[in-house]
C-alpha cells in the first residue's frame, strides 16, 4: 500500500472536539518541515538544474493533477511579481486545463499522452525543466508526460511523497518527501499538499536569488502592481539612499522598479 493512502493514525474523528482537532491536525502538520528537511539533497540538485537552464534561456515547468497541479500553477504564477521575471519563464500546467484549478476534471489524470500535449503546446525543448508533481507518485498524466520528456532530452524531476513511485522511476532527479499517512486517510491535500508547497517555494526562490533577482533579502525586481508594493519599494530606497519617503516614491515611480531605481539613483552621485 503506499504510504500516503495508509490508514491515518487517528480513529474516529468526528468524536473529536474542536480542539482536539486542531491539536492533532497540527501535530501531524509538524512532522512535514523535518521530512522536508531530509531530502534539501535532492532539492538541491534540482535547484541547480532549473537555475542553469534559466541562465542559458530555458524555461521551467511545472505539472501536474488536482492538488498537485493547482499548487504548481500557484507556485508559477507567484514568480512574476515577486521576482519581475516573464509570465513564461515558469510554466503550471494541470490535467483538465484552466477550468480544472477550480473545478475538478472527471478522469483528466489518467490520460499517458495528454501531459505531453499540453508541454508540446508550449513549444518545449531540451533547454527546458519538467518537474512533476504526484503525491502518489502513480499519476498517469504525469508519468507519461515524464516519460516523453525524458524521450525527448529534457531534463526532468519530480515531488512526490511516496518511495520508489513510478513517477520518481522516470526522472532524472526525484524528490521524494515521506509524509506518512494523513489525518484525513489519503486526503493529500494535507500534509503531502503541504510538503509539495514547501518544496516548491524553495526551488522558484532559491533558482531566483541565483539568477539575480534579489539582492540581499530584497524583491528588488518585484512588480508594482498595488499600493503595498509601492510602499514596500520606497521603503527600499529609503535604507539604502537615505531619501526622504516621497522622494524615493517619486524616483521608485519614474524608474517601474527598485533595482532601476538605485541604479539611476547611484548615476547621479
Amino acid at each position: 500500500m503506499k504510504i500516503t493512502e495508509s490508514p491515518s493514525l487517528y480513529r474516529h474523528l468526528e468524536k473529536m472536539s474542536t480542539s482536539e482537532l486542531l491539536r492533532n491536525i497540527n501535530s501531524e502538520d509538524h512532522k512535514v518541515a523535518e521530512a522536508v528537511k531530509l531530502v534539501i539533497p535532492q532539492i538541491e540538485k534540482v535547484v541547480d538544474v532549473v537555475a542553469d537552464k534559466m541562465l542559458a534561456g530555458g524555461r521551467l515547468f511545472y505539472l501536474g493533477a488536482g492538488t498537485s497541479g493547482r499548487l504548481g500553477i500557484v507556485d508559477a504564477s507567484e514568480c512574476p511579481p515577486t521576482f519581475g521575471v516573464p509570465h513564461d519563464l515558469v510554466i503550471g500546467i494541470t490535467a483538465g486545463g484552466d477550468g480544472a484549478i477550480r473545478k475538478a476534471v472527471e478522469f483528466a489524470e489518467d490520460s499517458t499522452e495528454q501531459g505531453w500535449k499540453d508541454l508540446r503546446h508550449h513549444d518545449i525543448t531540451s533547454k527546458d525543466v519538467v518537474i512533476g508533481i504526484a503525491a502518489s507518485g502513480t499519476t498517469p498524466y504525469v508519468i507519461g508526460a515524464l516519460k516523453s520528456c525524458k524521450q525527448h532530452g529534457i531534463a526532468t524531476a519530480c515531488i512526490t511523497c511516496n518511495p520508489g513511485s513510478e513517477v520518481a522511476k522516470n526522472v532524472d532527479y526525484p524528490i521524494e518527501v515521506i509524509t506518512g499517512p494523513e489525518f484525513v486517510t489519503g486526503s493529500t491535500r494535507m500534509k503531502a499538499g503541504t510538503a509539495q508547497k514547501l518544496v516548491l517555494n524553495m526551488i522558484s526562490t532559491s533558482a531566483m536569488i541565483k539568477l539575480g533577482r534579489v539582492e540581499d533579502n530584497k524583491m528588488v525586481h518585484m512588480q508594482l502592481t498595488n499600493e503595498k508594493l509601492l510602499d514596500r519599494g520606497a521603503k527600499m530606497i529609503m535604507e539604502t539612499t537615505g531619501l526622504a519617503k516621497d522622494e524615493s516614491l517619486k524616483l521608485l515611480l519614474q524608474n517601474g522598479s527598485v533595482k532601476k531605481a538605485l541604479e539611476n539613483f547611484g548615476k547621479r552621485k
